[in-house]
């Protein structure tokens, strides 16, 4: 669906984007991570035909981004950071416009106009200007525009940015639902967001790849040590001490709320071990589970130790 091979955007003297490499295949979802400036907005950007790129080659649909630009555009519906709204439209005039600037034949204009009010949410506020909707119906139009043509493949620049609580876990669902019959590339700075919709990760830092892969491939990768989360029922100034005198047990760390993090070897099986220390010491036990790298783990350890190495 997309390949990508060595490419690289060069803005003067800096260098953006680096050899990039990597793939998504039909329907997947694929989250894109990195820090600002990394070169995310960048290569989307490319992907959609939006900048040319310096070097390298990709290929969208089969279509190459330098000569077939028009044919991929057909293809992807890209929502931006910034949604490309026009703030004194009424919202089915301005999807209707942007069918129309989207190939869209004249005589199914209507028909697709209705199909993205629908699938988006959008029938109760079709008669609305955009510029007095919230943020969050806002945000459904700039999907439906991305939508209004049926593209094979959705990219959404941090589709979420600036919405309320409420308006996240709406518009989460709503791409679950497109994920259904999309591929997406969705590009968030709201990891917990990553974790639930994507299938894979691609993370790039400073302009390079730092990994491709699921979420449980790079935890497997990743993870050097095992963590448990302990919690007493009767907390006790020597369970710190305990707990470290067991052999295979690294480190201790009491938390909040009377929680202890335990990090020890892999693949050490000590639970039994913590239980019976519990129970023998009378501290009870109202939490023993492991924990998990979560994806803010392993973002922080691709992107920020390869910084510090790097340096």
């Amino acid at each position: 669906m997309i390949e990508v091979e060595n490419l690289s955007k060069f803005y003067g003297p800096r260098q953006a984007i680096k050899g990039l490499n990597f793939s998504v295949e039909s329907g997947e979802v694929v989250g894109f991570l990195g820090p600002n400036g990394a070169g995310k907005s960048t290569t989307m950007n490319i992907l959609c035909c939006i900048m040319p790129a310096s070097e390298g080659s990709a290929r969208v649909c089969g279509y190459d981004i330098f000569e077939q630009s028009l044919e991929i555009r057909k293809n992807i519906g890209y929502l931006p950071e910034n949604p490309p709204l026009y703030q004194d439209m009424v919202v089915s005039d301005y999807l209707a416009f942007s069918a129309g600037i989207r190939g869209v034949a004249k005589s199914s204009v209507a028909s697709a106009r209705d199909r993205v009010l629908e699938k988006c949410g959008l029938k109760e506020v079709g008669h609305r200007i955009i510029g007095k909707l919230s943020k969050g119906y806002q945000q459904r139009v700039g999907i439906a525009q991305a939508l209004i043509h049926d593209p094979k493949i959705l990219v959404l620049d941090e589709p979420t940015s600036g919405l309320d609580p409420i308006q996240i876990i709406e518009i989460r669902k709503l791409i679950k639902e497109l994920a259904e019959s999309h591929t997406i590339i969705l590009s968030s700075h709201i990891l917990p967001e990553i974790t639930q919709i994507c299938q894979r990760v691609i993370i790039i830092n400073e302009g390079e790849i730092a990994a491709v892969d699921s979420l449980e491939g790079l935890t497997a990768s990743l993870r050097k040590t095992e963590r448990l989360r302990f919690k007493p029922r009767n907390p006790s100034p020597g369970i710190v001490e305990g707990l470290k005198g067991l052999e295979k047990i690294l480190s201790v760390t009491e938390e909040d709320d009377g929680l202890f993090q335990i990090e020890c070897e892999l693949e050490s099986n000590i639970q039994d071990k913590v239980a019976e220390l519990a129970l023998s010491n009378q501290w009870g036990i109202v939490e023993l589970s492991p924990l998990s790298l979560t994806l803010e783990d392993i973002f922080l350890k691709l992107t920020t130790e390869e910084s510090e190495v790097a340096s």
